[in-house]
């Protein structure tokens, strides 16, 4: 029997099918995968199905659960653009699993199924769960862009959120191996007097998004991006193996406290709460059923190097407030060591450092952060530094 709701989602990556997917699916979505791999593509097409494996890792087996995901069809997003294009004229739903970077090149598409969506149909809501703040605003101001008409534009409801789940390197195939730990929190200001918030199992619907998007980036993603910058230069392959090690234990949990500071003064959150959160992730990240490489954990570095991501943004803020950002600052310097050729952004980093522009416009450049700002000769110092070694090792 045909689905009555239908949901499309750009990226039918191990995010997409292992995490969005699976969530629309169980909500009773009939899921449209959009992406512009060709073999993807035709995987879905082919296969009428796929399994999400759930680790928790606490009950000493590898699985603990197994979801059976159907019922989707999946689109071509470079070679059938029309097609896409008439899915999103008639979607409920529109999400993204796509890195942030990518956002821009949906707008045209998601334009055009705006223009071509009937007036009288209610707003489909498009949520980006992408691991970037506001990411669903700032694909709504791309779309805004290259759609001239309110009319058209006011059939969209772009409504932020909050993601996180582990999903390492997967093996070929569509069934993907996840952690049972899931959370997804979408904001609801959007809504308010333009449409109903969509019915999807497994969110939380919150009105102020704010600290959790901050809680969980300057947590998790804090942790994990420094235990993969300082176990990668000490070549670990492994996050689970760098945790291991003293000397990048040591450097985790001290970001973590300097991030714990910084959560306690701007949200009033109760240190104990913080700590235990904290201790939680450690163990997720930690999960020897899902190990995860240093080399995919710290790509896209300057990405993670921008102003307000997972290392620069939290030193930025307890800077601001007087609290001391130290480690914060060391975990910078340890991603500018992150030399990965497979990389794009970790290519770009390099030939940044080695062309030297100055350490205070490259400082500028890689982090956003100007004179005057309390965190700016910290940084300048470290971003010196590598340039320094950069030139030693010419």
């Amino acid at each position: 029997m045909a689905l009555s709701k239908k949901a499309v989602h750009f990226g039918a990556g191990n995010i997409g099918r292992g995490f969005v997917g699976q969530f629309l699916h169980a909500s009773g979505y009939e899921v449209v995968f959009a992406d512009v791999d060709p073999d993807v593509v035709q995987a879905l097409r082919r296969q009428s199905s796929y399994e999400v494996h759930e680790v928790s890792g606490q009950r000493g087996t590898a699985t603990d659960h197994v979801t059976t995901v159907s019922g989707y069809r999946s689109v071509d997003n470079r070679l059938e653009v029309d097609d896409v294009v008439r899915e999103l004229a008639t979607a409920d739903v529109v999400t993204t699993s796509v890195g942030p970077r990518i956002l821009p090149s949906l707008a045209a598409t998601i334009g055009r199924g705006l223009a071509e969506r009937a007036a009288d149909r209610p707003p489909v809501v498009i949520v980006a769960c992408e691991t970037a703040i506001n990411a669903s605003g700032t694909l709504a101001g791309f779309v805004r862009q290259v759609v001239d008409d309110d009319d058209a534009f006011s059939r969209a409801v772009f409504a932020n959120c909050e993601i996180d789940r582990i999903v390492p390197e997967q093996s070929p195939g569509l069934d993907v191996t996840i952690e049972s730990f899931a959370e997804w929190i979408i904001e609801t200001g959007p809504f308010s007097g333009r449409a109903a918030a969509p019915e999807i199992a497994g969110v939380t619907w919150v009105d102020d998004l704010a600290p959790f998007i901050d809680r969980k980036l300057f947590t998790v993603n804090t942790a994990h991006a420094t235990a993969a910058y300082y176990g990668w230069a000490r070549g670990i392959g492994s996050v689970r193996d760098a945790l291991a090690e003293p000397a990048v234990h040591a450097e985790v949990l001290a970001v973590l406290a300097e991030t714990k500071a910084l959560l306690v003064a701007k949200y009033g959150v109760d240190p104990d709460e913080q700590q235990a959160y904290i201790e939680k992730n450690l163990q997720r990240i930690s999960n020897p059923h899902l190990p995860d490489t240093t080399g995919r954990v710290g790509r896209n570095p300057l990405s993670k190097l921008s102003r307000h991501e997972r290392l620069v943004g939290p030193a930025a803020q307890l800077a601001e407030r007087g609290l001391p950002a130290d480690a914060l600052v060391r975990a910078v310097r340890a991603a500018l060591d992150f030399n990965v050729p497979d990389d794009v952004e970790s290519r770009e980093l390099q030939s940044l450092l080695r062309a030297g522009a100055g350490d205070e416009l490259l400082t500028e450049t890689l982090t956003g952060v100007f004179p005057g700002h309390p965190l700016f000769p910290a940084l300048v110092a470290v971003i010196g530094d590598k340039v320094r070694s950069c030139r030693v090792a010419a």
